[in-house]
């Protein structure tokens, strides 16, 4: 018999209509945060436009003040993986890749998305990497249905990831999201078939694969575990949507 994990918070359809709209304003932020990468912007001034978006949709940002993080979005640079804060002397370069994660509250719901985008002229081996990243992502909401475990999600993404090459992130995991933009279950990019949380219907969970050429240890660069960075400075990339598991399939709520 299964037990029943109950710190996990199930959502009614009426909630995840909430979160639905949530996702949609996160997705616009990450967007138009997105489209205006170019050489010579700056990592705040992405930060800028991602808050502009998020506050004259009518949402507040997700992530700022969480745990003393100080902006809107965690804007990451080749090999820096996570929880980079934007600054104003981070330009951005021809050649670089940028991940933007960003997340947005409204009524009291978060969405949380995350999307690795190329300026410029990147080369061979990172246009690779944005690929499997990007796939590895669909490949773990494929598996994100009712029946299945949340060891099936990693299990699928772990597998494609090391099969084309490279390493996935074992420190760092997906989550359950809702009134929290971290909530139970965690959600891992590795691990076995039918392993971990039965997936029920009702249930809301970021999926966010991250993925580096070399390997995967990591260390933070700045005080309180921010600027998170890959130990050997190989490239890292990292894809995230947040999706809800419902009675009619699984959706994805971080679209436009």
């Amino acid at each position: 018999m299964l037990k029943k994990n109950l710190n996990i918070k199930l959502k009614t359809s009426e909630e995840i209509e909430i979160m639905r709209e949530a996702g949609r304003i996160s997705a616009l932020a990450l967007e138009a945060a997105g489209k205006a990468i170019e050489p010579g912007i700056t990592t705040k001034e992405l930060d800028n436009i991602a808050r502009n978006c998020i506050e004259s949709n009518g949402a507040t940002p997700s992530f700022m003040g969480v745990d003393g993080f100080p902006a809107t979005a965690c804007i990451s640079v080749n090999e820096e993986l996570i929880h980079c804060i934007p600054s104003d002397s981070k330009v951005i370069r021809d050649g670089d890749i940028v991940s933007i994660d960003v997340g947005a509250c409204i009524n009291g719901f978060h969405g949380d998305n995350t999307k690795t985008f190329g300026c410029g002229n990147i080369s061979d081996e990172a246009k690779k990497l944005l690929n499997v990243t990007e796939k590895a992502l669909q490949l773990g909401i494929d598996n994100a249905k009712i029946g299945n475990y949340v060891g099936d999600i990693g299990y699928a993404i772990q597998t494609f990831v090391e099969s084309s090459g490279f390493s996935v992130v074992k420190k760092y995991v997906g989550h359950g999201i809702g009134r929290s933009v971290h909530e139970a279950p965690s959600v891992p990019n590795y691990g076995k078939k039918h392993s971990g949380e039965f997936i029920s219907e009702g249930l809301v969970i970021a999926i966010e694969p991250m993925v580096v050429v070399g390997c995967e240890d990591l260390e933070s660069l700045a005080e309180g575990g921010w600027n998170v960075v890959t130990k050997d400075r190989s490239l890292c990339a990292h894809f995230e949507h947040t999706v809800a598991i419902t009675g009619e399939g699984t959706f994805v709520l971080t679209k436009v």
